[in-house]
């Protein structure tokens, strides 16, 4: 763990180089529309191929800046990685951004990791060893009522007016870090996602002792051939029923029009 622990935060290092004290000068593109991407995101995720396939060479490599040539499905090991989860908050200069890395094995992730430099924050998981920020153990808040639940968010809709608005990092896994740290109580989506954006956050808050499925309170497999699942539920286990209740309804709406990720 402790080679891997040194790489990520090698790999965290030099993005937070490049993002220049909150005022990156680089080149950025869109991959598609609302989709940003900029030369960090590149050569963070050279430097982590490079280094994890090092490290592990029989395993897979699943990332969201490299073509998914489909090779990873015959491993028995993976790499899930989004070498800036956040480009948003990075490329304006906020701070809500993190390296993310995941070991898959079998379907399921058994370690993960978040680097966060300019919030300077590491988290850090193994299956059935916990969690930790900065070395300290994490445990999941023990809310009971989804009424008053803390979301990490800059607008609630409607229907969920009886929550709380936190403060929201642009990187979604950690939201979900923030639940497993008891700053957030329910991080919820009702759209189609991607593997790299969550498996390392999902094992930091299931180690938390937070409950994560998918929007229709399904377990979460990786390295699917699609890499995708729809929709994230992950918040502390005393409002699971309910949240799930609230969030799947919508989900349900949401499948009968669009069943399939776009481009699937």
């Amino acid at each position: 763990m402790r080679g891997l622990v040194e790489i990520v935060t090698r790999a965290a290092d030099h993005a937070l180089t490049l993002w220049g004290g909150g005022s990156p000068k680089l080149r950025q593109w869109e991959k598609e529309p609302g989709q940003p991407v900029c030369e960090a995101d590149i050569a963070v995720d050279t430097m982590l191929q490079r280094d994890l396939m090092a490290l592990a060479p029989d395993a897979g490599w699943l990332s969201e800046e490299t073509a998914d040539d489909g090779k990873r499905l015959e491993a028995q090991r993976l790499w899930v990685v989004d070498p800036i989860d956040g480009t948003k908050d990075y490329i304006a200069g906020k701070p809500g951004w993190a390296v993310s890395v995941a070991l898959v094995e079998q379907g399921k992730v058994v370690a993960g990791i978040l680097a966060a430099p300019a919030r300077n924050e590491l988290w850090i998981a193994q299956a059935g060893r916990g969690a930790q920020r900065n070395g300290q153990p994490l445990r999941t808040g023990a809310r009971q009522t989804l009424a008053g639940a803390r979301v990490p968010t800059e607008k609630l809709p409607r229907e969920d007016a009886d929550m709380v608005m936190v403060p929201r990092p642009n990187s979604i896994a950690l939201r979900m870090a923030l639940v497993a740290a008891d700053e957030a109580d329910i991080v919820a989506t009702a759209r189609w996602g991607n593997e790299w954006d969550i498996a390392a956050a999902a094992l930091i808050a299931r180690e938390s002792g937070a409950c994560v499925t998918d929007a229709l309170g399904k377990a979460l497999l990786f390295n699917q051939p699609q890499a995708s699942a729809f929709g994230i539920l992950c918040c502390a286990p005393g409002i699971f029923d309910e949240a799930l209740n609230r969030l799947s309804t919508r989900t349900k709406r949401i499948l009968a029009r669009s069943p399939s990720p776009k481009g699937v």
